[in-house]
């Protein structure tokens, strides 16, 4: 009796599970086999040859994101459905690079005149077709479900002046924990983000995106708060903070590197 009771209970554990979240194994395995991690983390290249040849298993994965029904999502906790949507936007993306790579210099040679390649319906997602824009201002920064501008470290654009893509999958238990360690590794990239004398020299990115560092996540309702709360990986000093805080210290926004991040 012992014996069927515990049967009974893993059987439900895993059942429990499965409702919970999506199995990104498949996801985990070709980020771990075809990314390269570069200085200590804070940038990494893809081996898109790699990806090539797995790519059975990248669009496996992709049909199981796609086999996610909207119930289902709804039914999971915030941190699981976060993980799901980052995944989504970076396996999606890889999938796009596939489809011209190597015949390409950048992502953005994806696109045309009339429409980027971020704008293109690309993936069926909770039974909706949704092009990677969708997926990123649509869903994770449109629904004000989240408010988590830590997001902008994680999904990647395939380009070298983006955050790296992490060399595993973003998992719900672990996210919290994987986010703060990719806002720490990209801010610590001296060549993305940098004090040069009386400039704070960042990347592009918290341009393009500031409102979500300023809509109160941990009570942070500026730009320069963010900054200030992560002075360590930026490398400030208590002098540099008082600067910042008095604007001596201006922000400027750096170029973007839009070269494709190939492993060569």
């Amino acid at each position: 009796m012992l014996r069927l009771f515990i049967m009974l209970s893993a059987l439900l554990m895993a059942q429990c599970s499965m409702a919970d979240s999506l199995d990104h194994q498949t996801w985990d395995r070709l980020l771990k086999e075809n990314v390269l991690v570069l200085s200590g983390g804070r940038a990494t290249v893809v081996d898109y040859q790699g990806m090539a040849r797995d790519r059975a298993s990248l669009r496996s994965y992709l049909s199981n994101l796609s086999a996610v029904s909207r119930d289902e999502f709804e039914r999971w906790g915030k941190q699981n459905q976060l993980a799901f949507l980052i995944n989504a936007y970076n396996a999606v993306t890889v999938e796009l690079i596939l489809d011209t790579y190597p015949n390409l210099e950048s992502i953005k040679d994806l696109g045309s005149f009339f429409r980027s390649p971020w704008s293109k319906p690309i993936v069926t997602l909770l039974g909706q077709k949704f092009s990677l824009d969708d997926i990123e201002h649509d869903i994770i920064r449109g629904w004000d479900r989240y408010n988590e501008p830590r997001i902008h470290f994680a999904v990647n654009c395939a380009s070298i002046g983006c955050p790296s893509l992490r060399a595993e999958a973003y998992i719900g238990r672990d996210l919290e924990k994987q986010l703060e360690e990719q806002t720490h590794l990209f801010l610590s990239d001296r060549s993305r983000n940098r004090l040069n004398g009386d400039l704070l020299e960042v990347s592009s990115l918290f341009k393009w995106y500031r409102e979500d560092f300023e809509r109160g996540w941990q009570g942070l309702d500026s730009l320069t708060d963010f900054f200030v709360q992560h002075a360590n990986s930026l490398g400030l000093t208590e002098e540099d903070l008082q600067l910042l805080l008095s604007k001596q210290i201006e922000i400027d926004f750096l170029d973007y590197d839009w070269r494709l991040n190939d492993h060569k």
